[in-house]
């Protein structure tokens, strides 16, 4: 795990429901071998657009970082993570310097998994943002995960899908 990191890319995931038409597979460059066939959208923009009623899981990591790119190989091996992350929800990889305090709340390392909380509860308050509810093994880096933590994700990915149902 890196710490004090500034730059990083990003893969937003908004967990989607089972509603609407089915999405055109369209693949975009940034997906960057975190599985190559699921659906990415190409802004932050775009994924909060298209997750305005959906939770949002937040990936950091560095392409140069040996944890970021020894998780990536396991998210995207992962049969599991792969299945949940094409049926439930949309996703996003960018590479862009974030100042968004809300997206760091123990500090900028990678690589990070946040869970954000629903659109409403953002909207109602910003310091919302990120689920400390949903968190990693680790009390000094909360949302740090390893390549043998593959199944916390996964149990983390099915608890925001049921909070989902909840807050909405």
């Amino acid at each position: 795990i890196m710490p004090g990191l500034l730059s990083a890319p990003v893969l937003l995931a908004a967990v989607s429901s089972s509603l609407g038409k089915p999405e055109t597979r369209t693949h975009y460059l940034p997906r960057l071998g975190w599985g190559d066939e699921l659906i990415w959208a190409q802004t932050y923009e775009e994924a909060l657009y298209r997750a305005n009623t959906k939770f949002l899981m937040v990936i950091f990591h560095l392409e140069n970082c040996p944890h970021s790119s020894a998780l990536k190989k396991a998210f995207a091996e992962n049969k599991k993570i792969q299945k949940m992350a094409d049926e439930d929800f949309i996703l996003l990889n960018l590479v862009f310097e974030t100042t968004d305090k809300h997206l760091s709340p123990d500090g900028q390392y990678v690589p990070r998994i946040l869970f954000l909380a629903s659109p409403s509860l953002r909207l109602a308050d910003p310091s919302l943002t990120v689920r400390a509810d949903i968190t990693g093994r680790y009390a000094d880096r909360l949302y740090a995960y390893e390549p043998s933590d593959v199944g916390l994700p996964i149990s983390n990915m099915k608890k925001a899908k049921k909070l989902l149902k909840t807050e909405l």
